[in-house]
């Protein structure tokens, strides 16, 4: 089971910082993908890292502001949020899948996170 943590309220400009930490398994193996969800919209893909972290993939929207980065000692997944925008609002969720490389594709991740609300203020 996949819990991501670390949402809440920030004015636009600062910065916050996910976890997804994994209960009963370890993730460690497991290539990693947040996406997000915003009032009223479909979710959408955020960035995806694989089980050694050596590759990463992110969405054009976010790179340059959003990293993700994983500690397999810690069994831990993090976002890394900077200079966050009000569109940048949403439930964040984590999701993993048993593959090598990192992935878009919502679909082919089997293992998912309750999420955790990220609002950005103007």
């Amino acid at each position: 089971q996949l819990q991501a943590c670390g949402g809440g309220l920030v004015q636009a400009g600062g910065s916050l910082r996910l976890s997804c930490a994994a209960s009963g398994r370890t993730i460690s193996s497991y290539t990693t993908g947040w996406f997000r969800q915003a009032p009223g919209k479909e979710r959408e893909f955020v960035a995806s890292i694989n089980w050694s972290g050596g590759s990463t993939y992110s969405a054009d929207s976010v790179k340059g502001r959003i990293t993700i980065s994983r500690d397999n000692a810690k069994n831990t997944v993090s976002l890394q949020m900077n200079r966050l925008k009000p569109e940048d609002t949403a439930v964040y969720y984590c999701a993993a899948i048993d593959v090598g490389r990192p992935s878009r594709i919502e679909n082919e991740y089997k293992y998912w996170g309750q999420g955790t609300l990220v609002t950005v203020s103007s």
